[in-house]
């Protein structure tokens, strides 16, 4: 973790932390007789660590093999509070691949103006989430 002496958040300056998954409504919109269901999943997120907060999120999957979401955080990020969305979203395949992004606009609070990229990791060692701002 890179931390900040001034009261700027930096471009590429980096942030991990762990959050755990609180909640988990995931509801078929679609099931086919093959081909795999689509579903729609609100998930809820606590954070721990230089990112600090709750998240609310709502994800399309397909076939439990790929998502794309909209997440709204709220909290802190290196001691700064506020609300941003993140959009984010990710394919399991042979060579597992994901993409997320700051939405520009979206920040309020001490992290208007955040722009960046987002992963989360899932293992066996738990969940967590990397930001990159830029």
């Amino acid at each position: 973790m890179t931390r900040q002496t001034d009261t700027t958040l930096a471009p590429g300056t980096e942030f991990t932390a762990e959050f755990e998954v609180t909640g988990w409504d995931e509801r078929p919109y679609d099931e086919p007789a093959e081909g795999g269901t689509l579903a729609r999943v609100t998930v809820r997120k606590t954070f721990r660590g230089v990112i600090e907060g709750t998240s609310v999120t709502e994800l399309l999957t397909a076939a439990n093999r790929g998502y794309v979401a909209s997440e709204r955080f709220t909290g802190s990020i290196d001691g700064r509070h506020g609300t941003v969305v993140f959009q984010h979203g990710g394919l399991d395949a042979e060579t597992p691949r994901t993409f997320g992004h700051i939405v520009p606009g979206t920040g309020t609070g001490e992290l208007t103006g955040l722009l960046g990229t987002i992963a989360y990791r899932h293992d066996e060692s738990g969940h967590s989430v990397r930001l990159v701002l830029g």
